[in-house]
């Protein structure tokens, strides 16, 4: 009869020990959370602000899609307008492509050997480390469009400006991802290259690139995707490419046409991610089925 008690008794104690040793774990809940609950509450209030100050409305937002629904009508059926337009339109779209390709290339070459600098297993100055990371974010924190219409200013308009807009832009990316990458790959083959002799470069070479190259040439070939359509936009201020012609289409209110061209990036979009798919399944291999 007294075995339950005692049961009892021994449980209770028993959790005193464990409340001794572990006190965070018989914490409240809300003593745990309450950073997370402020957090919430700060971002429900901001949210709410923004849509105060904004004058966001259900009424605007619902007679904004009643005009959108009309422009979409009456860009239908996408036309060029004429065959001589229509060949305007495929040289603008291979221009703006070479924009991309070129921005592209130049820098992920130059990103390639800076971002060793930038990783901090393969760099033993600190300081220059430091200054090359710096110096990527810094160049990441400047959009595209700003880029062009600085290097507008430099250059003068063209598709010049629009290369030079995206190597400024995609430098930093490239610097960042790539420095991140060689920071992540594994130090067992370089050990073993170094442990037979093996000099810094050997190391770099024969430990390092093996594993990088792969995960490089996917960025860039997504990178390459994802230009054709900053190059597409860069070109509105006057950087080349077909963005100029769209930015004229839209103004004079030519809607039949501007389906025509958005139609046209779409597909040319979609045909470079086709072909970037199959070069990026070709080097790491296809996917498990």
């Amino acid at each position: 009869m007294q075995a339950i008690p005692l049961a009892a008794a021994d449980l209770t104690k028993k959790q005193g020990l464990l409340r001794t040793r572990y006190p965070s774990h018989f914490e409240p809940i809300y003593r745990g959370r309450m950073g997370t609950f402020s957090a919430a509450l700060l971002a429900a209030v901001v949210f709410a602000y923004g849509v105060h100050s904004l004058d966001m409305s259900y009424a605007r937002i619902l007679g904004g899609l009643g005009e959108l629904g009309a422009m979409v009508l009456r860009m239908f059926p996408p036309q060029p307008g004429s065959w001589s337009l229509a060949g305007v339109y495929a040289y603008a779209m291979v221009e703006t492509l070479a924009i991309a390709l070129l921005g592209t290339l130049m820098a992920a070459i130059v990103a390639f050997p800076l971002g060793f600098l930038a990783a901090r297993n393969t760099t033993l100055n600190r300081v220059t480390q430091f200054l090359t990371r710096r110096s990527f974010d810094s160049l990441r924190g400047v959009d595209i469009l700003i880029w062009a219409l600085i290097w507008i200013n430099v250059v003068g308009l063209g598709p010049f400006a629009g290369v030079l807009a995206l190597f400024m832009s995609d430098l930093g990316s490239f610097g960042k991802l790539f420095s991140e990458a060689i920071e992540a790959a594994d130090d067992k083959p370089v050990e073993g290259v170094v442990s037979t002799g093996g000099s810094s470069f050997s190391a770099v070479r024969f430990g390092i690139l093996p594993q990088l190259l792969p995960v490089l040439l996917s960025q860039v070939l997504y990178a390459f995707e994802s230009n054709t359509r900053s190059a597409s936009i860069i070109g509105i201020v006057g950087a080349g490419g077909i963005g100029l012609i769209l930015s004229e289409q839209i103004r004079t209110l030519e809607l039949q046409q501007m389906a025509f061209v958005i139609l046209l990036i779409l597909a040319t979009v979609s045909l470079i991610d086709y072909c970037c798919a199959r070069i990026r399944f070709s080097i790491i291999g296809a996917r498990a089925r």
